[in-house]
């Protein structure tokens, strides 16, 4: 997956951004003899070089474009889950729902893992801030100190499952709890964990 921040004063020649991406993506996998992944969903046809490319784009100020990518496999993806909460589940409710995703996961996601955290917007905004809060390097917290002193409430309580690394117990279970938040509906409060493997592997560029 890509998140890219495009300076509005960018001009991209030739290809679109997202073909030159794209293009860069199948270049990585096939010269660098990686593991063929991407099928189409329905008919399961391999797609031979790991493309298209998920990406996500936010139009900044400025005359750059920021590139992070973050590879991802599904044995943890698949441990991922969204809940539209009711506003009065509140704070208590998110806690549960973070523990008991964790706790349903178990060894599958081969910890120690990345928790990433997504707390309102839309089903889509929710998921993209989730997943954006994994690019994070660990022991980097949140700007806001209510949700940076939420973060380690919640990595606590997530070793306090002694899940531990693979699964054989222990108190290292996760090696940081990430959570972003965007606005939301009144009548909202989705809330989404996507959980990342111990390979938590994310690398960015300016150009």
């Amino acid at each position: 997956m890509f998140f890219v921040k495009v300076g509005q004063d960018v001009r991209v020649e030739g290809d679109t951004l997202t073909e030159a991406i794209n293009k860069g993506v199948s270049l990585g996998y096939t010269d660098g003899y990686l593991r063929k992944s991407v099928v189409s969903p329905i008919h399961r046809v391999n797609t031979q070089d790991n493309t298209p490319a998920v990406i996500h784009y936010d139009m900044v100020k400025g005359d750059k474009i920021e590139i992070v990518y973050a590879p991802k496999g599904f044995g943890s993806e698949n441990m991922s889950q969204l809940k539209m909460l009711k506003p009065s589940d509140g704070l208590d409710g998110i806690k549960k729902f973070i523990v008991d995703v964790v706790s349903e996961a178990g060894p599958n996601p081969c910890p120690p893992i990345v928790v990433g955290v997504g707390i309102g917007g839309t089903v889509d905004k929710c998921a993209q801030i989730a997943k954006k809060a994994l690019t994070r390097e660990i022991g980097e917290h949140n700007e806001d100190p209510f949700i940076a002193d939420l973060e380690k409430e919640m990595l606590e309580a997530v070793n306090n499952l002694g899940i531990g690394p693979q699964g054989l117990g222990g108190r290292t279970t996760a090696l940081a709890v990430n959570i972003e938040t965007f606005p939301t509906h009144i009548a909202g409060l989705p809330v989404v964990v996507n959980i990342n493997c111990h390979a938590s592997r994310h690398k960015s560029v300016v150009l």
